[in-house]
């Protein structure tokens, strides 16, 4: 399960006319603690920014899913109800669940949310998509952990 948390970093950017323009972005970032996501978010903006830059607010993303998809270029949240119904007392329950759909508009957004929740036997409806201003996500990656050097050996 992932921990995702939203990174607001601010920066100064050089707009299409030239002139640069400071401005702050969100990021989602995969990470275990505020700390590391913190540490995450810096490692990986640093290559696409030039000059300084400041990490201005870190919150924790109540997201249950993100379904990616490489051809869109945004971010949709669709909200979801879960339908469940009580055993007992034969109501029915809804349950609110957020999820992420990368897609390159509304309609895209939808069937990829659709696409992803094909195999789910639950029965659910779709509340809302709104695009987010969300820049770009960083899922873990493996890939990436530092490697540890110098470390005592544990062969006899």
């Amino acid at each position: 399960m992932n921990n995702w948390f939203e990174c607001k970093v601010s920066f100064d950017k050089m707009m299409e006319n030239g002139m640069q323009k400071k401005v702050t972005e969100p990021y989602l970032v995969d990470a275990l603690s505020f700390t590391e996501a913190e540490t995450r978010i810096i490692e990986e903006i640093r290559p696409f920014v030039s000059g300084e830059f400041v990490v201005t607010d870190i919150k924790r993303a109540r997201l249950s899913e993100i379904f990616f998809n490489e051809n869109g270029d945004r971010f949709y949240l669709v909200k979801v109800f879960f339908v469940t119904v009580d055993e007992k007392s034969g109501a029915e329950k809804k349950t609110t669940a957020r999820m992420l759909a990368q897609a390159s508009d509304f309609k895209e957004a939808v069937a990829v949310f659709e696409e992803g929740m094909k195999g789910t036997m639950a029965d659910y409806t779709i509340a809302s998509v709104t695009e987010t201003s969300l820049v770009d996500i960083f899922p873990f990656s493996a890939d990436k952990m530092p490697v540890a050097t110098n470390l005592p050996s544990t062969e006899d």
